[in-house]
């Protein structure tokens, strides 16, 4: 009798999907965690009743079908109930396309906002020196439905809008540059780093209308893929040039984040020096805060 009960229930809920589904573009869509069909059914031998509950997609996509713990049937389950199902612990890895920022760079010369005199070349405009990145790999581990660790991979590029005409050498160590003739309309030198932040990220439940309130914050690390200056000028026009530049090959920081639903603000500080093998440059430091989309 067990077992017809479970396909009746099976039944009932494909049944109820279907009704769903095809109700789904004039009806309301419910939101993540909410009920969407309830089934009564009785026991034939002992007469009990229990209510089981469908409840719409959780964050992972999951349907979930919940027992009520009233043999009546007549209370609606808790909130830990109603969560229950997405609280087991699980692994998480794949393929992602999240954590979008796009933020303001601010050099840091030996703790100071105020660039020295040997560092006055890398006079930038605060407007147009940006930080862009995303991950595009992740793995970890989900401990409950309210905290998970994970290491992820992705891009960071760093675009430094210099205001001096300076050419920076290729192939020169310590960093070494000249100054121009030309007028340069467009100065900007760029890094571009594989990243790699380790995330112990924290979130709420969902606030129906707002969604979940996160917070996330770890060490990063990241490995220098190429470095490239880029000029404009009315005289020649366009050119770009590739070389390391002596930015740093391995970098170390920390970052934070936080944010409502999918959208946030984070902040990264690099504690390793921007420049290495470059004595005049020890100190100068990259701090970076800004917009970020999907968590």
């Amino acid at each position: 009798m067990k077992h017809i009960s479970l396909i009746l229930l099976f039944c009932s809920i494909v049944t109820a999907s279907f009704a769903q589904e095809k109700k789904r573009l004039d009806a309301p869509r419910k939101s993540k965690g909410t009920p969407i069909d309830t089934v009564v059914m009785e026991d034939v031998n002992t007469g009990e009743k229990r209510t089981f509950r469908i409840v719409a997609p959780n964050d992972d996509g999951v349907i979930t079908i919940e027992k009520s713990q009233h043999p009546d049937g007549s209370s609606e389950p808790t909130d830990e109930d109603t969560e229950g199902h997405s609280r087991k612990s699980r692994p998480i890895y794949g393929v992602t396309f999240s954590r979008i920022d796009l933020g303001l760079v601010k050099l840091m010369d030996n703790g100071s906002f105020t660039l020295s005199d040997d560092n006055r070349v890398f006079r930038y405009r605060p407007g147009k020196t940006v930080n862009f990145g995303f991950d595009l790999l992740q793995a970890g581990y989900r401990f409950s439905d309210r905290f998970r660790i994970f290491l992820s991979g992705g891009f960071d590029w760093t675009y430094l809008r210099l205001r001096e005409d300076i050419d920076f050498l290729e192939n020169t160590t310590p960093l070494d540059w000249e100054y121009s003739d030309i007028d340069y309309s467009k100065n900007r030198l760029t890094s571009t780093y594989l990243r790699l932040p380790l995330t112990f990220e924290f979130r709420t439940k969902n606030y129906s209308g707002l969604g979940r309130l996160r917070f996330a914050f770890g060490p990063e690390g990241g490995f220098l893929l190429k470095g490239t200056q880029r000029f404009k000028s009315e005289e020649l026009g366009k050119q770009k040039f590739k070389d390391d530049y002596n930015f740093t090959q391995f970098r170390y920081g920390a970052f934070a984040r936080f944010g409502v639903g999918s959208f946030g603000i984070y902040g990264k500080y690099y504690f390793n020096d921007l420049f290495e093998n470059s004595p005049k440059q020890a100190g100068l430091q990259n701090f970076t805060f800004g917009l970020m989309l999907g968590f």
